[in-house]
């Protein structure tokens, strides 16, 4: 009788480190991950400079607020128009012609910066026309990953290019606070420049990825083609809903100020609370390769998601701003564990003809729940209290969570070996790719 092998502590961790089978095999989707890990470093970086020079010249909190209000339009319109632009035109041109566009862009706001008396209107009409020229990229981006690996490998990848993103969002802004305090703020935006500028000549060096079979030019009809789509696949509307129950419910972030200073009195460990979310959810990537073994992605989605809001109501009612750091850590390991099943049920399901437009949604969701996550968790902590606005947040989102679940079956059931939208994309990838090894 054969004994089974002993597996030691070191055995299972060997088997969760994170898989970097798609860095060694793909060419493109390195340069890939580098171009949009150096993206989001300079972006971060600049992202430090825009409210503190508008502070800085204003003195005034809501001019500071009104940066997200000036940006909001161009991100829903250009977002939406992006995604149905990248189902018809090369999505690798437009990764470079929108890369170059926000080179311009953020080369103006340097140039205004380096001034004596910097104009406080350019920077607004800057931050707006970056917000749509960044929103019509995204969705270039992410809908050309999967075509740089195999479909094994797309859980895989996520984590990586997650991995890639958290990196650029933890060094980012400390690199902005020292270049604000050293040099000023200009050089922020001189920084983002060269990152841009890198990104784009890493974008020019990837192969070209044609669309497959007839594509549909961009138009309001298209967009709401795909949105019809969305919402009719009740497995990818159970993603959307529970990212957007996470973010408005749950989100605490504007309260890190008043919850650093009012409660806790000690303003100078704001930071930990800015980074301990971020902190947590490198560490879940870095630990990412189970992730691949997993089938049911629609159960991992709840699961990461519930554990994400009752970290936060942990948070609330946590003793010590310590511990508050911890449960956020925990907060983040979570929200980033579903973020990355959630995208690969989008990048394994989702037909190449509709991965544009889809794509341009699903950064919608990104976006517009953080946004009524800080007007609720506000209100709520004028009305009663900021421990209270967190907590209660943390748990109506585990509430949500569960709701969804259990409204939506297909969602709560979804396995990517039987799913008919996984097998579907499956079959037309071998298809391709037997088409691209038959002789001429």
């Amino acid at each position: 009788m054969r004994r089974s092998p002993v597996v030691t502590w070191r055995d299972r961790l060997r088997a969760m480190r994170m898989d970097l089978t798609p860095v060694r095999e793909s060419r493109d989707f390195r340069l890939l991950l580098s171009a949009g890990t150096i993206y989001y470093l300079g972006a971060m970086v600049a992202y430090v400079a825009v409210p503190f020079q508008v502070y800085d010249l204003t003195g005034s909190n809501f001019q500071v607020g009104a940066i997200g209000l000036v940006e909001l339009v161009p991100l829903v319109v250009f977002g939406l128009y992006g995604g149905a632009l990248a189902d018809h035109v090369d999505r690798r041109r437009l990764l470079v012609v929108t890369g170059l566009a926000q080179a311009a862009v953020v080369a103006v706001l340097a140039v205004n910066s380096f001034r004596d008396e910097p104009s406080l209107v350019l920077i607004y009409v800057m931050a707006g026309l970056y917000a749509a020229t960044s929103s019509m990229q995204r969705p270039s981006r992410e809908a050309l990953e999967p075509r740089t690996v195999r479909h094994d490998q797309i859980a895989a990848a996520n984590a990586l290019s997650s991995f890639g993103m958290q990196v650029g969002v933890l060094v980012g802004p400390a690199v902005g606070g020292l270049l604000i305090a050293s040099v000023g703020t200009a050089w922020c935006y001189v920084v983002d420049v060269v990152a841009l500028a890198l990104a784009c000549l890493l974008f020019v060096a990837m192969r070209p990825y044609p669309h497959r079979g007839e594509t549909t030019p961009p138009s309001l009809r298209g967009i709401v083609e795909g949105m019809r789509y969305a919402v009719g696949r009740r497995d990818l509307l159970g993603t959307y809903v529970v990212d957007l129950a996470a973010m408005f419910l749950a989100i605490p972030v504007v309260l890190f100020p008043a919850l650093a200073e009012d409660v806790f009195t000690a303003p100078h460990l704001l930071g930990l609370l800015y980074t301990a979310e971020t902190i947590g959810a490198i560490a879940a990537t870095v630990f990412s390769g189970w992730i691949s073994r997993v089938h049911h992605h629609g159960r991992a989605i709840v699961i990461a998601a519930a554990t994400y809001g009752a970290c936060i109501a942990l948070a609330g009612l946590a003793p010590s701003i310590w511990v508050v750091a911890l449960f956020l850590a925990l907060a983040g390991a979570a929200d980033m564990v579903s973020a990355t099943f959630r995208s690969t049920v989008w990048n394994q399901t989702i037909p190449e003809h509709m991965r544009g437009r889809l794509a341009g949604i699903e950064m919608l969701s990104y976006s517009l729940g953080p946004l009524g996550g800080q007007v609720r968790a506000g209100f709520v902590a004028d009305a009663w209290s900021v421990r209270g606005s967190i907590a209660s947040g943390g748990a109506a989102c585990v509430v949500g969570v569960l709701l969804t679940a259990a409204a939506l079956r297909d969602f709560w059931s979804y396995d990517d070996r039987t799913d008919e939208h996984a097998a579907a994309e499956r079959a037309a990838r071998a298809a391709a790719a037997s088409e691209q090894r038959a002789p001429i």
